[in-house]
């Protein structure tokens, strides 16, 4: 039997382990996987760091929004250690002056101790319209929000602001590279997968679609199956 491939799983903003449940329960055959914990800093340099030093020697990356971020933080600081990089909705841009005063507003909100999590009000910022009747998926959503909670929120928060521009970086990634975005997302819109896709010599890039920004969880089967042609291809 082959030797099964280290993966690690970044989460994105407010999500955890349960943002890669399908994948986790069935690449497992393939993969063994490991889901960083992406909560316990505010800067992306520092989370990067506690990533590096929990994950194996050599891996295959996946990183969502946030988890993307990180990913690029991890090419940038340590790229001979990743042997395969997935990027599902994100983007290699700073901050933008808007995006940033939309997150300040929001810590003033939960520092004024009015953390809520993951709304029905947020959810059309995350899926798809299609899907916001489906209870489960909806609930799974908010279920992670509160699960992470104020404080980590307050720290992810810092951590997207601060980021730094990746693009300049892009064309030095080597490793086999697939880039995903679902067709409808608002958050991470497609043109930054493009972007993306188009920086790294050897990156795939894939729109998922009927799918807005969580395609791990709205198009479970689909991400999935991205991830075992990923894993399994040169």
């Amino acid at each position: 039997m082959a030797e099964k491939i280290p993966l690690v799983f970044i989460p994105g903003t407010l999500c955890d382990g349960a943002l890669w449940r399908h994948q986790s329960a069935h690449l497992s055959d393939i993969a063994e996987i490991s889901v960083a914990d992406h909560t316990r800093a505010d800067s992306v340099e520092d989370i990067v760091g506690q990533i590096l030093a929990d994950a194996p020697p050599r891996f295959a990356l996946a990183g969502l929004s946030m988890g993307g971020y990180l990913a690029l933080g991890i090419m940038r600081r340590a790229p001979e250690r990743v042997s395969k990089l997935c990027l599902f909705d994100t983007s290699a841009r700073p901050e933008t002056p808007e995006a940033r005063a939309r997150r300040e507003d929001l810590i003033r909100l939960v520092q004024r101790g009015t953390f809520k999590g993951v709304t029905q009000r947020m959810l059309p910022l995350f899926i798809h319209p299609d899907r916001l009747s489906d209870d489960l998926l909806c609930r799974a959503i908010m279920q992670m929000g509160e699960r992470v909670g104020a404080e980590v929120y307050l720290r992810q928060q810092l951590a997207n602001m601060g980021r730094p521009d990746s693009r300049a970086m892009l064309p030095s990634i080597r490793c086999p590279t697939l880039v995903a975005c679902g067709r409808q997302d608002k958050l991470t819109p497609l043109e930054l997968s493009e972007e993306i896709a188009a920086s790294i010599p050897k990156a795939v890039l894939v729109v998922i679609e009927d799918c807005a920004h969580l395609p791990t969880m709205e198009r479970p089967q689909a991400a999935t199956a991205l991830m075992r042609y990923w894993l399994l291809g040169d």
